[in-house]
């Protein structure tokens, strides 16, 4: 049986100033966009340049913050911020929502997208490949703070988490997330899009990809105390995966017979 290493959730403390290992997996985040996202320019993979990057990370942050949180409030804790809406603000207490955080950066990357003049899924077959593993590392902040952990199981990896209030060895589901969500479908991306597809079919893949690993895992995964299991013996990240699935593969069938782009000429 294996036991969380229980880490010291502040990385860095200088004086009163306490940086914490999950704000730093944000960033890492960001600036694995920003370098990844600078090698597909340079590769010609894309007619975006250096400073469309840059504006799209700053809508981006926007969205995932104001999204995450936002979604949070809709999908999980619902009655609890009608009775004090002003705690939707407290970002500093946790609670955030990738379902709700990637509605924003779809928002956000709409208005970028007017801006630019051109298309959503445009912007978002040059995005999505730089995304995945910027959910590595947001997974990794989840195991090292010792949250979200999984079901109880009885493998041989499984470990104890003691935020979980029992001493029941359980799924290391962080990590299975950060596998699947984040390092397998980087490499499923960063492949199908190194050949020029039709525009909407890596953004597709991306919502199929990110939807099916997070619905498997979904099984691993304890579900929220204050929620449990929903309709249908699914959880809420399941039942909201579940329309990531279907619009990726009507995109993917409606762009099947598109031209293919790629490098711009």
């Amino acid at each position: 049986m294996l036991h969380h290493p229980q880490f010291d959730p502040i990385a860095i403390q200088l004086g009163p100033l306490a940086i914490h290992w999950y704000g730093l997996m944000y960033l890492l985040a960001f600036a694995l966009v920003w370098l990844l996202g600078r090698r597909r320019i340079r590769q010609g993979l894309t007619d975006l340049t250096q400073r469309d990057l840059e504006d799209i990370i700053f809508y981006g942050v926007l969205g995932v913050v104001a999204g995450g949180r936002i979604g949070y409030a809709l999908f999980y804790q619902f009655d609890a911020f009608l009775r004090k809406p002003w705690e939707i603000f407290f970002l500093w207490q946790g609670g955030m929502s990738f379902h709700g955080g990637l509605i924003g950066v779809i928002l956000a990357l709409l208005l970028f997208a007017r801006k630019k003049r051109t298309t959503l899924l445009h912007i978002g077959d040059f995005i999505a490949p730089l995304v995945p593993l910027g959910l590595a590392a947001g997974r990794m902040g989840n195991f090292i703070n010792g949250e979200l952990w999984g079901r109880p199981s009885d493998l041989p990896w499984a470990m104890v988490f003691p935020q979980a209030g029992d001493t029941l060895a359980r799924h290391p589901s962080q990590l299975y997330q950060m596998g699947l969500e984040g390092i397998t479908l980087f490499l499923l991306l960063w492949w199908f899009s190194s050949k020029p597809r039709p525009t909407g079919q890596v953004s597709a893949v991306f919502l199929i990809g990110y939807g099916i690993f997070r619905f498997l895992v979904e099984y691993t995964r304890e579900p929220d105390a204050f929620l449990g299991v929903l309709a249908g013996g699914m959880t809420m990240g399941q039942w909201l995966s579940l329309p990531m699935i279907f619009i990726g593969v009507l995109i993917f069938l409606r762009t099947t017979r598109r031209p293919s782009h790629g490098q711009p000429g």
